[in-house]
């Protein structure tokens, strides 16, 4: 779909105590406003002590959203629709709402997103602002909302509800004008009260001419206001203050991926005074770097803030259905591997299943849905680290790696920033995956690690990664071992992980 090849992308401590049970601490930021004279070791700490805010942290912890391009591209077979298509295309004869939601969550998907209107302007709702909509069109005699049944039933399988709707809009005569951003913030704010609770608004950067020929001011500010005031508890990505994009759409993040960057000019007119207690800002400049967030991109910085990156791709060529991919659906073993370099390189995977002209999800795509989430399941069923002996001279808390609670966590002695853990189990186990997990809630400090296994008298290594952030995968060859031990080599500040996992990739 090639959401935003039109814009230049963005997009955009207190020491820890030593305590028999270490839990998430509360009240900090997620940003911090660096003075001129701090020092690059305060900088660090700073930096160490960036927080999510509790919409952030739930995002995260999602790992896997759906999004559902649906509208009148489905009917045309194009990606990008003019404006000019008649609402008589749009009808989805066998339309079931429940069938996308129902196979999304079995899949292991915790909310979606759904195209409310796309860059041709058709709303999927019979919005009172425009003829361009539902309305207008054949389905159930112009009376359907498509929008509302999806809401139903997300809510009926508890599974979180977004929204996309585009800033650029092909049809909308006023598209260019100040009259504009009234009219978009019309269709947003009945979006935001006429489906329930709203847990992600999702806009791209898109910003071509309209049907004046002319190209839109887009007031974002305005939008985020509204977004915040009707749907405080929904997440703005990602032309928008909450999650960045993570630069491709390939399915594939960075290998170092920092949560923690440099605020851009227009996030520190937002943070500079400290005053704000919700922020929210446009993001500007290159965000698309391979690296954003180490010491050397930090030092310099006039402020931090936690803006994580999501991953998104396509379960087809195309965003929108086209019955000719039918046999180009990415198969199970690519999505699995997916999940490792987007969720696996601390980012949420947002992926796109567009649903056909009949208004349901595709047998192909459900069928690699359903073999996708069954190799992850079997693949994450079972922690060979459970019930190891563990041992760590400067530990505290070492239980919370393998206890499977988010909440706990280990963390070091004094000001130790680095460490070695190893793990006894209690027989030899084959494994080639290693899992990884920071207490985000407390910040993201790991800058490097190293994984080893013992193979008679040796320490032999197995992999080695720079960032962990919410959650990190490795992929290696198959090794039998006994004894494992992890080595934290820099951090900033104490290290605090929540879990360590090794598995077996399922076949």
């Amino acid at each position: 779909m090639k959401f935003h090849q039109s814009i230049k992308y963005p997009l955009a401590v207190a020491a820890i105590v030593a305590a028999q049970v270490c839990t998430a601490q509360t009240g900090s930021k997620n940003y911090v406003v660096i003075k001129p004279s701090d020092t690059e070791k305060e900088i660090v700490a700073k930096a160490a002590n960036v927080t999510p805010s509790a919409r952030q942290l739930r995002w995260q912890q999602l790992e896997l959203t759906a999004f559902f391009h649906f509208g009148v591209n489905t009917y045309t077979d194009k990606e990008w629709g003019d404006g000019t298509e008649s609402p008589s295309i749009f009808n989805p004869v066998l339309f079931d709402a429940e069938q996308w939601i129902r196979t999304v969550k079995a899949a292991g998907f915790k909310q979606v997103i759904i195209t409310a209107k796309h860059h041709d302007g058709f709303c999927l709702w019979p919005s009172k602002y425009t003829e361009h909509s539902v309305k207008n069109s054949p389905w159930k005699n112009g009376k359907g909302d498509v929008m509302k049944e999806v809401a139903a039933a997300c809510k009926k399988f508890g599974v979180g509800f977004g929204v996309y709707l585009s800033p650029w809009d092909r049809n909308a005569p006023m598209y260019g004008t100040d009259e504009y951003n009234d009219f978009f913030t019309n269709q947003l704010t009945e979006l935001l009260t006429q489906y329930g609770r709203v847990d992600e608004v999702w806009f791209d950067g898109a910003n071509g001419e309209g049907p004046n020929g002319k190209k839109q001011v887009y007031d974002f500010n305005r939008w985020y206001s509204v977004i915040r005031k009707l749907q405080p508890t929904a997440t703005i990505a990602i032309m928008g203050p909450d999650v960045r994009w993570v630069g491709t759409e390939g399915g594939m993040g960075r290998e170092e991926e920092w949560s923690v960057i440099p605020a851009d000019e227009n996030m520190m007119e937002k943070i500079a005074d400290g005053s704000q207690k919700d922020v929210a800002f446009a993001p500007k400049g290159d965000k698309m770097q391979k690296d954003l967030g180490s010491r050397e991109k930090i030092k310099d910085a006039k402020g931090l803030i936690w803006y994580p990156a999501e991953t998104d791709v396509s379960i087809r060529p195309g965003w929108f259905y086209h019955a000719k991919e039918d046999d180009k659906v990415k198969s199970p073993q690519r999505l699995l591997d997916i999940y490792f370099s987007s969720v696996g390189y601390n980012s949420v995977l947002l992926l796109n299943i567009p649903p056909n002209k009949e208004g349901l999800l595709s047998a192909s795509d459900v069928k690699s849905l359903e073999g996708f989430s069954a190799l992850l399941k079997k693949t994450f069923a079972n922690n060979l680290a459970k019930g190891a002996t563990i041992k760590c001279s400067n530990g505290i808390n070492t239980n919370a790696l393998i206890d499977q609670s988010y909440t706990t966590y280990f963390t070091t002695k004094g000001k130790d920033t680095s460490t070695t853990i190893t793990f006894t189990l209690s027989t030899a186990k084959t494994f080639d995956v290693l899992s990884l997990q920071e207490n985000i809630s407390i910040g993201q400090r790991v800058e490097k690690f190293v994984f080893e296994y013992k193979d008679g008298e040796e320490w032999k290594q197995l992999a080695e990664g720079s960032t962990i952030g919410y959650k990190r995968l490795l992929k290696f060859k198959p090794v039998t071992a006994k004894e494992v031990r992890l080595r934290i080599l820099s951090s900033r500040l104490n290290p605090t992980l929540s879990s360590f996992g090794i598995y077996k990739l399922a076949e």
